[in-house]
């Protein structure tokens, strides 16, 4: 007779299965994600993928979740303009809330068993916990030839503990849309998660936004998966703006030749913030290309970026390009850069590269020999930074809208 000890569970452990335990409302797939988690728990520094975010030693640092939502009424403004709300797990009226495009609910969630980062363990631990917690989500299909004129903006359904959402996200052959993920500030000590599937079909264009402002006491655990048919074009932004703990997945495959993946993001850190954007843009066919770059400015706290770029066998002429930027402003800030190549074929054009320095001491000079006072120059250099990145989408509202963010944030941190 053998007697097999539990795993015992850290408390952040155990108040996180309680939570989910406390939202469980009979569905089967909660249940048994419930249940892992119960059993695997939380990934440590010895999963390879979580290395550098210790997601069970940082949880047990932060508050458990207040009483009441305290949803601020920015939630309620759209970011873009003339936006379409899409509530996930709720149908709008008549299923069609732009021209070519329809909503319906769905229960289950994306299945954890499909580990898309193979340095995660044998299941995907951000998708455990979003099912586990009880993510309502929506299916949205786009129709073939549809150009959507209107953003369509996707918000997960907040309450005292933090939202939980999903989606599957399907676009049409040759179709066009604006797609703005928005993780607005909920309540202290929150914990939110969102996954999102998105199938490109051959020959469409998005331009998918995450807009993260949690508030400074909140946890957020995102995952955007996206699949690439032939000529598709992937457009991607990543605002970090926000959060105590934060962890933003992207993970892109090409099937189609002719495939082109395009990923900006600027990660804004404080003291108190450890926020991780890991990614993995896999070329599994020829005549592919991405480009990726994400700016880092680093006022405390800590950041990781955890960028691979896989080129599987055959997968020739690939153009494949990476880069990590890093502005450190305080000796009181760390960031941490790991960008990876796995090339599998011989006849392509691949390269990866990260940096961390202080403000050029050359440019601040020059400023404040032409009368500009030095917080000023330096604010004027850091907004210079970021900006490069941000004005390359080429999409003016979405431009405005994003400075108007990082204008606030640098003011507020200065």
């Amino acid at each position: 007779m053998s007697v097999t000890t539990p795993a015992s569970r850290t408390a952040a452990e155990t108040g996180l299965i309680g939570r989910a335990e406390a939202t469980h409302a009979g569905g089967e797939r909660q249940r048994e994600a419930i249940e892992l988690l119960r059993a695997e728990g939380l990934p440590s520094r010895r999963v390879e993928a979580w290395h550098y975010t210790d997601l069970r030693a940082l949880l047990g640092r932060r508050p458990e979740a207040g009483s009441d939502a305290g949803t601020p009424a920015t939630y309620l403004t759209p970011f873009l303009p003339n936006s379409v709300i899409v509530d996930l797990g709720s149908a709008p009226a008549g299923n069609d809330p732009a021209a070519g495009v329809e909503v319906l609910p769905i229960e289950d969630s994306l299945d954890w068993r499909e580990r898309v980062n193979h340095l995660d363990r044998a299941f995907d631990t951000l998708r455990v916990v979003n099912a586990a917690l009880g993510a309502r989500g929506s299916a949205i299909s786009i129709a073939d030839g549809a150009t959507v004129e209107q953003p369509i903006e996707l918000r997960a359904q907040p309450d005292a503990s933090g939202g939980q959402g999903f989606s599957s996200v399907t676009l049409g052959e040759r179709s066009r849309a604006v797609i703005v993920e928005r993780q607005p500030a909920s309540s202290a000590g929150a914990l939110s998660s969102a996954v999102h599937q998105l199938d490109l079909g051959s020959g469409s264009d998005v331009l998918w936004i995450v807009v993260q402002e949690k508030g400074a006491v909140e946890t957020h655990l995102g995952q955007l998966n996206v699949t690439l048919r032939d000529d598709a074009k992937f457009r991607l932004f990543v605002l970090n703006a926000g959060g105590a703990i934060i962890r933003q997945e992207v993970h892109a495959q090409t099937v189609g030749e002719g495939a082109d993946i395009q990923i900006r993001g600027v990660n804004l850190l404080q003291a108190g913030q450890h926020i991780d954007v890991t990614t993995t843009l896999n070329h599994n066919v020829a005549h592919t290309t991405s480009t990726e770059i994400f700016r880092n400015v680093v006022l405390g706290g800590s950041g990781v970026f955890q960028g691979m770029i896989r080129v599987a066998k055959g997968a020739q002429k690939t153009d494949a390009r990476l880069a990590c930027n890093t502005l450190l402003l305080s000796d009181e800030g760390d960031f941490s850069a790991k960008p990876e190549l796995e090339i599998f074929a011989d006849d392509v054009q691949c390269g990866h590269g990260a940096t961390a320095g202080e403000i050029n001491a050359d440019h601040l000079f020059y400023l404040m020999s032409r009368g500009i006072p030095e917080p000023l120059a330096r604010a004027l250099l850091v907004k210079a930074f970021v900006g490069e990145v941000v004005e390359e989408l080429e999409y003016e509202p979405a431009i405005e809208a994003l400075e108007a963010r990082i204008d606030a944030w640098l003011a507020a941190a200065h």
